[in-house]
Parts: C-alpha cells; sequence; structure tokens
C-alpha cells in the first residue's frame, strides 16, 4: 500500500485527489498528533496556516482552518505566503506546528497540504504516516470554550520580511533585478524585500488571479525572465516557484544559473567569512557532477542524500552543516531558515553579487555543468524500479561504460507517478543516448 504523504506532503488534483473532506480529515489528525505536546500541559494547540494563491486554496484553506478549530487548535490565518513564511511564522510565533496549502510548481489544478512541526521544521516520515493513521478514526470533540478561535494574522508578511533582511550580510545598492514571482506566492514579498535591501526592481509574474499560478512564468518557465533581463539590460533575473521554496536565476546574458551553481556561490561565500560549519555542502544526488569537482577543487566537501529538501534539512541538522540543497533551486540556509527558501536564497545570491563586484555570471563559472539529460518515464509500475533485475543490470552496464566522466540515476518521483532517468555524460549527445536507451529499458521492463 502506497503513502498518502509523498516527498513534499500530500498532493494532487485539487477537488478530485486533494479534497475538502480530505483537508478536513487531515487537520483533524494533525492536530490530534501534531498538537499532542501542548495538550499535555493543559493548554490550547496553536497552529498557522498559509497558502499560495491558486484558487483552490481557498475553499482547501477553509476545511483545514475549520478542521482545526473544531479539534481545539486556535488557528492564526496567515492568508498567501511562501512555504517558508509560514515555516518562519511557525517557529517566530512558537506556534505548535504549522500548515501550507500550496503544489509548489505545479499547475493551477493541482494543489498540496504540507505540515510543520514546532520550530517551523518538516515532518520525518513516521510522523506523516501517525497523521495518516489518525484519518477517519473517531475523536473527542471539544466543546464550548474549548474549540479553537481563528485569527486573521494580518502581520505575517511584515514579520517574515524583517527577518529576510535582518539576515543580509550587505546591501544591495546599484543592482537592477529581474523578480518573476510565478503569480504565486511570493508575487509581492519578493519584490518588496529586494527593494528596501537597495536594489532596482523590476517585476514580472507578479500578478496572480488565482489561475495563472506557474503558467507559462516561474522557475520552469525562464523563457520570460530571460527576455526581460535582456531586454531591460538588468544585472540578473530570479525566479521563484509558486509557493517561492526555490529559486534560479538567470545571468545578464540570460543564460541559467540553477541550484547547484547558486550553492557552488554561496558555499564559497560562507566558506570566505568562516561560516560554511564543518566547510561542507549538503546536496542530492541529482546534483551536477560539475558540482561536485567544483567543490573538490575548492576544498569543500559534499554529501550527498536522497532527492528531496526534507532529506537535505535532515542531514544538515544531524551534522549542524549550515548549508544544502538540491539542483532544482532549493536552498537551505540554516542560519535563517528551517526549508528552502527562495526569496531568501535569491538575496544571498544578490548580497554575493554586490559584496564581490562581480556579475552572475562570473561567479557562476567557478563550476562547469556536465551535459545532463532527464528523461521522465510515465505509465509505468514505480514501484518494481529498485528491484528488476535486468534493469538494474542494464543501469550497471551503463554506467560501467561512462566511468569517472558520468554518471547514471535512475529513480521514482516522489511527487507524480512516473519515473526519472538521469544521465550526465561528457558530452550532450552521449548523454542523449544512453538516456534514451535506458528509458526504453524502464517502459519494457516496468510497463503496467
Amino acid at each position: 500500500m502506497s503513502r498518502l504523504f509523498g516527498t513534499d506532503g500530500v498532493r494532487g488534483l485539487a477537488n478530485e485527489k486533494i479534497t475538502a473532506e480530505l483537508a478536513l480529515g487531515l487537520s483533524i489528525a494533525a492536530a490530534q498528533v501534531l498538537g499532542e505536546s501542548a495538550r499535555a500541559l493543559g493548554r490550547k494547540p496553536k497552529a498557522v496556516v498559509g497558502r499560495d494563491p491558486r484558487a483552490s486554496g481557498e475553499f482547501l484553506s477553509a476545511a483545514v482552518t475549520a478542521g482545526l478549530a473544531s479539534a481545539g487548535v486556535d488557528v492564526h490565518d496567515a492568508g498567501v505566503l511562501p512555504t517558508p513564511a509560514i515555516a518562519f511564522l511557525t517557529a517566530d510565533m512558537d506556534a505548535h506546528f504549522g500548515v501550507m496549502l500550496s503544489a509548489s510548481h505545479n499547475a493551477m489544478p493541482d494543489n498540496g497540504i504540507k505540515f510543520f512541526a514546532q520550530g517551523g521544521h518538516k515532518l520525518p516520515d513516521t510522523v506523516e504516516d501517525q497523521i495518516a493513521a489518525r484519518l477517519h478514526q473517531d475523536w473527542v470533540r471539544p466543546v464550548g470554550a474549548e474549540v479553537g478561535r481563528v485569527h486573521r494574522n494580518k502581520a505575517g508578511q511584515a514579520r517574515y520580511v524583517a527577518h529576510l533582511l535582518a539576515a543580509l550580510p550587505n546591501r544591495l545598492d546599484g543592482l537592477t533585478v529581474v523578480i518573476d514571482g510565478a503569480h504565486g506566492a511570493a508575487s509581492a514579498v519578493s519584490p518588496e524585500v529586494f527593494r528596501l535591501a537597495g536594489a532596482e526592481v523590476i517585476e514580472i509574474g507578479t500578478a496572480p488571479d488565482g489561475l495563472n499560478i506557474n503558467d507559462g512564468y516561474g522557475s520552469t518557465h525562464l523563457g520570460h525572465l530571460r527576455a526581460a533581463v535582456v531586454a531591460r539590460g538588468a544585472d540578473f533575473g530570479i525566479a521563484h516557484d509558486g509557493d517561492a521554496d526555490r529559486c534560479l536565476a538567470v545571468d545578464h546574458t540570460g543564460a541559467e544559473v540553477d541550484g547547484d551553481q547558486i550553492m557552488a556561490i554561496l558555499a564559497l561565500a560562507l566558506q570566505e567569512r568562516g561560516k560554511l560549519a564543518g566547510n561542507t555542502l549538503v546536496a542530492t544526488v541529482m546534483s551536477n557532477l560539475g558540482l561536485l569537482q567544483a567543490m573538490e577543487r575548492e576544498g569543500v566537501e559534499v554529501i550527498k542524500t536522497g532527492v528531496g529538501d526534507r532529506y537535505v534539512l535532515e542531514k544538515m541538522r544531524e551534522g549542524s552543516y549550515s548549508l544544502g540543497g538540491e539542483q532544482s533551486g532549493h536552498v537551505i540556509l540554516l542560519e535563517h531558515g528551517t526549508t528552502g527558501d527562495g526569496v531568501l536564497t535569491g538575496l544571498m545570491l544578490a548580497a554575493r553579487v554586490a559584496e564581490t563586484g562581480k556579475s552572475l555570471a562570473d561567479l557562476a563559472a567557478v563550476m562547469t555543468r556536465l551535459p545532463q539529460i532527464l528523461i521522465n518515464v510515465k505509465g509505468v509500475d514505480t514501484s518494481r524500479v529498485d528491484t528488476d533485475e535486468e534493469l538494474q543490470s542494464a543501469v550497471t552496464t551503463e554506467t560501467d561504460a561512462l566511468g569517472d566522466s558520468g554518471r547514471v540515476l535512475l529513480r521514482k518521483s516522489g511527487t507524480e507517478p512516473l519515473v526519472r532517468v538521469m544521465v550526465e555524460a561528457a558530452t550532450a549527445d552521449q548523454a542523449h543516448d544512453v538516456a534514451e536507451r535506458l528509458a526504453g529499458v524502464v517502459r519494457a521492463r516496468l510497463a503496467l
């Protein structure tokens, strides 16, 4: 039986998989599990709830709020804010947990529900499974004064902006930056904080209407950002996803600067300031081999984890490391946040440009990306990826042939029903050929 929770909460088509009934039930179950410590002390649990601007978030957040309050939890509704803002507010307001309604970079029809534990940390698998197990179980309904109260938190954005500004090592005066908000949760916050930090800001993708989130804009669609940066002569551009827990960039020429390059730049900035804890960067197995080679050259150790910023965070907390993240643009700066924060990442990247006087292109040149091909194979049995002997034999054969000049990675997606085939090689043609061969084996061996 598959888990209800994926690598980043529960996600799917809103009003089909992610229904009001599910949101209500999950919030009640979460109240039982995550509010237990407060009730043990005779206190009412407190929760912060936020959402991105997609239309379905309106009814889903109402269902979550109703479920929590009916289960005796005082709810602080922060409205539309980035996921990392809800994580921050959960800690800043000493709430017992937080809830975010978002499907991140997914298209508008999808939505999702994710929880933060006390302190603003993502939940471990075991706690998520406890919440799933409590779904539809009997529970004691509070009555009278014991029901939860609902408060509209109007100061959440200002508190988050102040937190971001306090994290900056230097101002951004003199920089011109294009911000692409993906018509998502950072549409108001990101331009505001960049301007307050001293940058001249040009906005695109910052007019959410509930239906246009991630639609042609944001970190998965960089075309508009590239065009705007070049046309306006900006120093660089920053792109967020729908809930702004990730950040990608483009330099002044319009060339993409991905999460691996961003981590390389920030790792060296922290190393220079003596703030790269353990002289270590935590990255996932999806990070480009070029990042590993660059960090080895610069004397920075790289620890690799499974895919998902939650696993990066777990390793970071385990070793008290200060920097980690993913190629996709989830970057965690543990001194300042408990989860990937696209606005914070963009600010720190801009601060490095301002501090050094170098262009983003020059800073990103610290690493050379090896050609990487990613093929998503749909319509297959993802449960057999690691156990099919012929498939694993094909992976071993291709890996041996690449040697030290490349690598192969097969994994099932944690958020979608598909298998990802990733190949890096010395040339794009070689990477493409290997990836196509392996994708063919996946289709043949894992056919439904």
